[in-house]
């Protein structure tokens, strides 16, 4: 690692939050969600970390081969199901759980040839108007269904778009009650922010994702600071170079930056090319030498400005956090007006990743 720049990776961290999303659903059994390739972290790196969940819920085939050709034996959910009818062969072969959302899936279903019944989840339009059926269409789709040779256990699943709040759940929850009338069937639909602040909608299985890497569903760190939640991934360098501004002088790419005063300032390597947002502004916390400070002007490809006012001690080899224990990855993600998912997913692939 000639550059300094490396993202580290807390195992123990996950563990705990997945135990800590297990305690707030103790009467359900957890899919953990590791779409995204683990949201940035790397399923290959942190499956095993999370080998107490009850099962893994994933994207596309690929996460879910990876995960079987890993090792993994319990069960897989495909969260969007299959995309074509030819993978309902793999699916078949790597005995997984898929969503179904649309007719043309359960035509699907009726006419492939299968070794044995798949498992289903019947996904409810909650007026996210994503994926799924209306509320009045359910009952119809989960009958065709389960007239299937085809179809194993049928589970009905459906999604929040705004479990954050004690308002956001009640209009939805409506919509899957009225779907799940006079159906006598298990039911996932607790996302992150319902497994921790909903009990009413854990039912059978929760789908904890962000949560597992220690950020908030609602953005707002605080929301979780109390919950025992730890950051799983941290990125950090080191200040590459010094430079002593007079009062007025610009600092990066249109000079988004002037300084009022003599300032002495520190280059990071960092940049938009490893992940970090480009807009990012000035103002954007950061962890140098162990002191808070902040960004200034704009995020280059490669570098980023710090201020070292805050830390004068502070010189060429200081480490900087960028986001992680200190720094919250929900914080730098506020200040740049995106969400902690976005900036782990965009975790680019020239930054080393290391376990511990």
């Amino acid at each position: 690692m000639s550059r300094p720049i490396v993202a580290t990776l807390d195992g123990a961290a996950l563990q705990q939050n997945l135990a800590i999303a297990r305690q707030a659903a103790p009467g359900s059994r957890v899919w953990s969600v590791v779409k995204a390739n683990a949201y940035g972290h790397g399923i290959e790196r942190i499956w095993q970390s999370l080998a107490a969940t009850d099962g893994f819920a994933v994207l596309n085939l690929e996460e879910a081969i990876l995960l079987r050709e890993r090792g993994w034996k319990k069960p897989i959910l495909l969260l969007e199901g299959f995309f074509n009818a030819d993978e309902l062969e793999t699916i078949d072969h790597y005995r997984l759980t898929t969503s179904v959302h649309s007719n043309w899936q359960i035509q699907a279903l009726a006419t492939a040839t299968l070794s044995a019944p798949v498992d289903i989840y019947l996904k409810v339009n909650s007026g996210m108007n994503r994926l799924g059926f209306l509320p009045t269409q359910v009952n119809s789709a989960w009958q065709s269904l389960r007239r299937l040779d085809n179809v194993g256990n049928m589970t009905l699943m459906a999604h929040f778009a705004e479990a954050e709040s004690h308002e956001g759940i009640i209009e939805p929850m409506k919509r899957i009650e009225q779907a799940a009338e006079g159906l006598n069937c298990a039911r996932s639909l607790a996302n992150s922010a319902a497994t921790l602040w909903h009990p009413q909608t854990h039912f059978d299985w929760v789908r904890p994702g962000i949560i597992l890497y220690g950020a908030s569903p609602s953005g707002q760190w605080a929301d979780i600071a109390g919950s025992g939640l730890k950051p799983v991934m941290t990125l950090h360098s080191e200040i590459i170079a010094l430079q002593n501004l007079k009062a007025g002088e610009g600092v990066g790419y249109g000079y988004r930056y002037h300084s009022r005063a003599a300032q002495r300032i520190g280059v990071v390597a960092c940049g938009y090319a490893d992940g970090y947002p480009r807009h990012a502004p000035t103002g954007t916390p950061v962890l140098v030498d162990g002191v808070r400070s902040q960004t200034l002007g704009a995020i280059s490809m490669d570098m980023l400005m710090v201020d070292l006012t805050p830390c004068p001690q502070a010189g060429i080899g200081s480490a900087v956090e960028l986001w992680g224990n200190d720094v919250k990855i929900d914080d730098v993600a506020h200040a740049a007006g995106t969400v902690g998912y976005e900036l782990m997913c965009a975790l680019a692939r020239r930054v080393p990743v290391v376990i511990r």
